[in-house]
């Protein structure tokens, strides 16, 4: 297990009233290793096989990546989805929404992905896809997405709400995504407090060297819209000339991630310090599996191992 997961527990300390004594640090660590468990669905051959059978073009991730997440939340419309995905730019998500829900029914969406994780990770995993481990980490990981609180998180919500697979390894997989679905939008909260748009929180988490902004540019934004978020954040001090955070933009960057640990943290206390520790202990060879099986980029938007 990498330094930057093994270490995240050492470094913070448990915030009063939250998690019940599970730290903030633990709270990130075991977010850093769901959330490659759950983004195998935008990326391994198995998805895209299954999005083609359904009538998604596969020439790139994101003709599937859109109705695969937002099957949850039923048949909605590019606004909904934009206002739920937040950083994407809105016509990125008109583009790949107009024709979704006309292509495959979200039903049909979600019987496909479930095939697409359990084909999936049956090739990442092997044989350990049966192993008394995993079913112990999908308990685990169960017993903390069903104690979350979805008010007010609509994409925890939506995918709370869907019936839990019977397999273990599909129960992981559900777990994770309730999970990092209840942590985004919570962060989500965390960018709105700090006031910070969609495009300007991208701006800012390129400044403070969360990814590079071409990464960014992957969210669909034109360099115009790009660059008038970078000259709002330099004029609240956030962000120096050259697009690099000034210490202010770190201190704001710093809470935000705070914030939305301290917001992602009530989960765990179903666990207690115990529990949690015994399920990152679990996760940590099904996290190595899939690094190792090259299917994610080395380099994402969402900055893990980076903050």
């Amino acid at each position: 297990m990498s330094e930057n997961v093994r270490g995240a527990s050492a470094t913070s300390k448990t915030e009063a009233g939250v998690g019940a004594g599970v730290e903030l640090g633990r709270v990130r660590q075991l977010w850093h290793l769901l959330e490659p468990l759950h983004a195998v669905l935008y990326y391994a051959p198995e998805a895209f096989e299954e999005a083609a059978a359904l009538g998604y073009g596969t020439q790139e991730r994101w003709p599937s990546y859109f109705p695969y997440r937002a099957a949850p939340l039923g048949a909605v419309g590019s606004e909904r989805v934009t206002s739920a995905f937040y950083s994407f730019s809105p016509r990125m998500v008109a583009e790949h929404m107009k024709s979704a829900w006309r292509t495959a029914s979200p039903e049909q969406v979600l019987t496909a992905r479930e095939r697409a994780v359990d084909r999936a990770y049956r090739a990442i995993f092997g044989d350990r896809v049966s192993s008394p481990e995993l079913a112990q980490a999908a308990a685990l990981a169960r017993r903390a997405a069903e104690a979350a609180n979805t008010a007010g998180r609509p994409l925890a919500a939506a995918n709370a709400e869907l019936v839990w697979p019977e397999a273990p390894h599909l129960q992981l997989w559900h777990a994770a995504t309730i999970l990092r679905e209840h942590r985004g939008d919570g962060h989500l909260a965390a960018l709105l407090i700090a006031g910070l748009d969609p495009v300007e929180s991208l701006v800012s988490f390129a400044a403070i060297g969360a990814a590079s902004v071409e990464r960014f540019e992957s969210r669909g934004w034109s360099p115009e819209e790009w660059t008038a978020a970078r000259q709002r954040l330099i004029a609240r001090g956030l962000v120096s000339d050259d697009g690099i955070a000034t210490p202010a933009g770190h201190e704001l960057r710093r809470q935000v991630e705070q914030h939305t640990d301290e917001l992602a943290a009530a989960p765990w206390r179903a666990l207690g310090p115990d529990g949690a520790a015994r399920l990152a202990d679990l996760l940590g060879e099904f996290w190595v599996a899939v690094l190792s099986s090259g299917l994610l980029p080395s380099e994402t938007t969402l900055g893990i191992g980076k903050v």
